[in-house]
């Protein structure tokens, strides 16, 4: 019985394993955090670069004389910007629509692109994936105002 108390007591002071087992357990947690951060990292990166080209178009596009030449030249903007842009791909991205709202003057655009390519998009489903579509609108007033 005293040699069994004595296995117990050197058995409860024995911490050699314990960094193993934290390790085990922290680990698993720190990679799960780390695969969110990268996703998410890369996903806003993308709707970023989306936001700011159609802000891009719509301030060039204020110049045409009506709905449909703005629309020209916001896809000209777009087709000639979108180089600059490392994350997107030219033919994941269009225009859907540049219109004036008659009411208050304001012309809007709104791009669209398919980012279900990305290799956030590819990863195993452990962290809950944004979606591939995203859609961005820009409006700027007309008149000077």
């Amino acid at each position: 019985m005293l040699a069994r108390c004595k296995l117990w007591s050197g058995l409860k002071r024995d911490t050699y394993g314990a960094s193993a087992v934290e390790f085990a357990i922290v680990v698993p947690i720190f990679l799960l955090i780390l695969l969110g951060i990268m996703v998410y990292g890369a996903y806003l990166g993308v709707l970023h670069s989306v936001q700011q080209l159609t802000a891009e178009a719509a301030r060039a596009s204020i110049a045409g004389l009506n709905d449909q030449e703005r629309l020209t030249l916001a896809q000209a903007t777009i087709n000639s910007h979108i180089n600059s842009y490392p994350m997107l791909t030219p033919q994941r991205l269009r225009v859907e629509t540049a219109t004036t709202d008659p009411v208050t003057g304001t012309f809007t655009v709104t791009v669209r692109y398919d980012a279900s390519h990305m290799f956030v998009f590819n990863l195993p489903r452990i962290v809950p994936a944004p979606n591939p579509i995203i859609i961005r609108t820009a409006a700027i007033q007309r008149g000077g105002y």
